[in-house]
């Protein structure tokens, strides 16, 4: 029970710091290649893909898709810019390395195109790993919840998620308890700071900006 407190209690100072982190300075992607907004607003360019990205969303998750935190993520990775490329090589709307890209389109034939620049094909490549990746974490956590897990695993890789969710030691770790796990596994912790505030600056910093477009999380 005491290492259990103590868990918590760092992944909510983690939380906190890495929140202060992202009003700071965007994340990895968006770092790499100064493309994030620091507005209040939305970026205008995001207008001319709303439509697209609402139709997108409803096609892979349903009505009920959180439209609000694809559009935060768009605006967090590139700020709606097609030709975007990151100085580690991420490509497009979605900010996809190559390999990602590869990946997904023999996971799934309607992006076995490979257009990262093409902003339909970017959209929902988005909106489809967001997907996958969602449908990994676990059942029994909240829909925030397994879309704070999606967004780290986006930013970081599943993989380390996975390792460090294990290394809690706990049989069904919280969120809470594998964020403060980060960098006890495979990640280097130099990096958890980027992972873990990736999340809170789409969730909370970003996401209101675009409560019109539709649902939430």
């Amino acid at each position: 029970m005491r290492q259990a407190l103590k868990d918590l209690a760092l992944a909510a100072l983690l939380v906190a710091l890495c929140a202060l982190a992202a009003c700071l300075a965007p994340a990895a992607h968006a770092q790499t290649t100064g493309l994030a907004s620091a507005g209040a607003q939305a970026p205008q360019e995001a207008a001319r893909y709303r439509r697209l990205l609402i139709r997108t969303a409803h096609a892979y998750w349903g009505l009920d898709a959180p439209v609000a935190v694809f559009a935060a993520q768009v605006h967090q990775e590139s700020a709606w810019r097609a030709d975007a490329v990151s100085r580690v090589g991420a490509q497009g709307m979605a900010q996809f390395m190559p390999a990602t890209t590869r990946w997904i389109a023999g996971l799934h034939p309607h992006l076995a195109a490979q257009q990262p620049f093409n902003p339909a094909w970017a959209l929902s490549a988005l909106v489809t790993y967001d997907r996958w990746l969602y449908d990994r974490a676990p059942a029994r956590y909240t829909p925030r919840e397994r879309m704070h897990v999606a967004l780290r695993a986006y930013n970081g890789g599943l993989g380390h998620w996975q390792a460090e969710a294990a290394a809690t030691g706990a049989a069904q770790p919280t969120p809470a308890q594998v964020d403060a796990a980060c960098g006890r596994a495979r990640r280097a912790p130099v990096h958890c700071a980027e992972n873990l505030g990736y999340p809170q600056r789409i969730l909370v910093v970003l996401q209101p900006r675009y409560a019109a477009w539709g649902p939430g999380l």
